[in-house]
């Protein structure tokens, strides 16, 4: 039986009072791309964000490659790991956010380079030749020496995924990274993650874009109220969805 890359098992997150996750179950395996729909304040974003140790949960395991992430038990108390520990368990995922969170005074590939010699230890050099790798492979190898600011924000984005990349993780993250992005320039986002998943990267996608998710998705997860209203193949879902919820939120979307 194939281990599973991710396992999500009872995860429960709260602020405050609000309880925004209540009890999710989720697994996923190597090269699989699961994308998470739902309505706003339905618990995707929260729960990628527990995945990446963003924001703490209050119950249940995250484990990654069967390593449990953030928490531990000790003599039947569940604690907290170190945060030099967690640090190395966040480098086990990649994130790329709605927002391309880039530096402004330095260039593409400085941007790239930055967690490489920082987080990786790697050689100025090494750190160039990977990072002029990764813009290459997003369409921007002539962009490189670009500052954010010469640079469209369908580029920023695309910089700001070359960089959570090139970091190597075993599980790429990506919270609607088109939502902040004017419409001509989605598709140019959309297509770099689709040529990942060719690749066979596995990826967890919280989108909005109901036909991307539909073509990329081996598996599409539907958030409903902070629990898995319904999850299985795109194809079903879409065409065929079990619950009245799905079906209006199917109708509401752009998914026609």
């Amino acid at each position: 039986m194939t281990k599973n890359l991710l396992e999500i098992q009872a995860l429960r997150k709260r602020y405050g009072s609000v309880e925004v996750l209540k009890g999710v179950d989720c697994t996923m395996q190597q090269g699989e791309v699961i994308s998470i729909i739902g309505s706003s304040g339905s618990g995707k974003t929260t729960m990628l964000r527990c995945i990446n140790m963003l924001e703490d949960f209050q119950g249940g395991r995250i484990l990654i490659d069967g390593e449990p992430i953030g928490y531990e038990e000790r003599n039947g108390v569940r604690v907290r790991k170190s945060e030099k520990e967690i640090a190395r368990q966040r480098a086990l995922t990649g994130m790329a956010f709605q927002q391309f969170n880039l530096f402004p005074h330095m260039t593409a590939a400085s941007n790239v380079m930055l967690g490489l010699i920082k987080v990786k230890k790697m050689a100025r050099d090494e750190a160039r030749s990977v990072a002029e790798k990764w813009l290459d492979r997003v369409g921007l190898g002539q962009r490189a020496d670009h500052y954010p600011g010469q640079l469209s924000g369908g580029q920023q984005q695309r910089v700001a995924i070359a960089r959570a990349i090139a970091m190597n993780p075993r599980l790429m993250l990506f919270d609607e990274v088109t939502s902040a992005l004017d419409p001509e320039l989605v598709g140019e986002v959309l297509q770099v993650i689709k040529d990942l998943a060719a690749d066979g990267m596995s990826m967890l996608l919280v989108t909005h874009e109901m036909r991307f998710a539909f073509e990329v998705s081996s598996r599409v997860i539907f958030m409903n109220q902070g629990v898995i209203g319904e999850e299985g193949d795109p194809k079903v879902m879409f065409l065929k969805p079990q619950t009245e919820r799905l079906a209006e939120f199917l109708k509401t979307s752009s998914f026609a």
